[in-house]
């Protein structure tokens, strides 16, 4: 198993930025890709972002492209999501999830079902 805890989320006004962490317990973290998904309430669970597993291929939503950047320390088991210009729409909690892929796969995943671990999520809210 891969124990994921969020942090850093909270209450910014538009505009701002927030910079979310994700850490992981264990000591294959290298192994995973990551990925970052955001849900809010009344909607379904929404892809943002991703990231190798050696941290050299991303893939983002659209819609967040420029703003979000995802990184990963894996000497420090720990991936981010940096959260820039926020806009009222990106109100959600935001989710980190894991997949074991090894070191023979180079790229990540969109869809929530081919991730095995979980965080709880931490809220983002943004005021307009």
């Amino acid at each position: 198993q891969v124990p994921l805890v969020e942090s850093g989320g909270g209450l910014v006004q538009a505009g701002g930025s927030l910079r979310l962490s994700c850490a992981a317990s264990g000591r294959t973290f290298s192994s995973y890709a990551m990925g970052w998904f955001r849900q809010a309430p009344g909607k379904n669970r929404e892809f943002v972002g991703c990231i190798s597993w050696s941290g050299d291929n991303t893939h983002y939503l659209d819609s967040v492209k420029g703003r979000l950047t995802i990184s990963r320390d894996n000497a420090k088991n720990t991936v981010y999501l940096q959260m820039n210009s926020l806009k009222p729409e990106d109100t959600a909690v935001y989710l980190c999830a894991a997949i074991e892929v090894g070191t023979y796969y180079s790229g990540c995943y969109i869809n929530p079902w081919e991730y095995g671990y979980w965080g709880q999520g931490t809220q983002v809210t943004v005021s307009s």
